[in-house]
């Protein structure tokens, strides 16, 4: 896990004078890009690393500088626990057991790394979404391509062939991020919409893409803003709609209803989630959407004609 090694490479600079990347290619069993892309990365975190050329040559840190077990506090040292254990609880990689160890011995007092763990992070994910991280994780570690079949939100499904780039965590669902070769662009998948995946023997070399890239494309292309609707939820949904929407968009009524101005990315978004309220809500404006709940409920009583 990158975690764990630059960790460690951090530490191997801290007690050695230089290093070439070489040697910490061979030794944590990497390419020497990535020892490249992994100094670049220490860099960035605030550790100078100076680099030296020749035959002697290879990385050190800068001559004086000192990591002191004293630049994090003890809630420092509790937070980065917290979001690791909880990284355990989804991936069930046991290797950040024993980077929980290592830190635990770095904490101030000696003090070990559970005791001060106030708040308890669980990304446990689906069982259908838990069987597909670990393959997929080690298919980005080994450059392999996967191929699955993938069902999208109109119930269509596709096999696809992926250069799998990344697994991200957002709003407690699972995504994996890669170059699709049957779509021949960036794409996105979530996971518990994947099935029949198999990793290929067929190598691949990553592209230049990061995450940010990726979410910077994806926000370009979408108009979260497309459908404005203007709703009124009976007294009982007071607090699923403030779980969902918030506290201050909603306006309490004197008859105690609640009405709120709210977006959505498209119409059948709109109708998705305003029907799964039932009779609890009524659309005010736009017509259009009147219109469409209406059709929609009219498809739904004749199934029961």
């Amino acid at each position: 896990m990158k975690l764990d090694r630059l960790l460690a490479i951090t530490m191997t600079l801290l007690n050695q004078p230089r290093v070439s990347a070489t040697d910490l290619a061979k030794r944590f069993e990497v390419s020497l890009r990535t020892i490249y892309r992994d100094m670049e990365a220490i860099n960035q975190a605030g550790i100078p690393i100076v680099s030296f050329a020749g035959s002697d040559g290879g990385y050190e840190i800068m001559q004086g500088y000192r990591l002191e077990k004293q630049v994090l506090s003890l809630e420092d040292f509790s937070s980065i626990c917290s979001a690791l254990r909880g990284v355990r609880s989804a991936t069930d990689y046991s290797e950040i057991d024993r980077l929980i160890e290592r830190i635990g011995a770095l904490m101030p007092g000696q003090k070990a790394a559970g005791d001060q763990i106030h708040v308890v992070l669980d990304f446990k994910p689906a069982p259908n979404d838990k069987v597909h991280i670990a393959p997929i994780h080690q298919a980005i570690k080994d450059l392999r391509l996967i191929s699955f079949t993938y069902l999208d939100n109109k119930g269509s499904e596709t096999r696809r062939k992926l250069e799998p780039m990344g697994l991200f965590l957002k709003g407690y669902v699972w995504y994996v991020y890669g170059y699709c070769l049957t779509r021949m662009d960036i794409r996105v998948f979530r996971l518990s919409r994947i099935g029949e995946l198999r990793v290929l023997p067929e190598p691949f070399v990553r592209r230049n893409y990061t995450l940010q890239d990726v979410e910077q494309q994806f926000m370009s292309r979408a108009d979260f803003k497309n459908v404005q609707a203007v709703l009124r939820f009976q007294p009982e949904m007071k607090t699923r709609v403030r779980d969902e929407f918030g506290f201050d968009s909603v306006l309490v009524n004197s008859d105690e209803t609640l009405s709120l101005t709210t977006y959505f990315s498209s119409m059948e978004r709109a109708l998705q989630k305003i029907l799964s309220y039932g009779s609890m809500v009524k659309v005010i404006e736009p017509p259009e959407l009147i219109m469409h709940v209406q059709r929609e409920i009219e498809k739904m009583a004749e199934l029961y004609e």
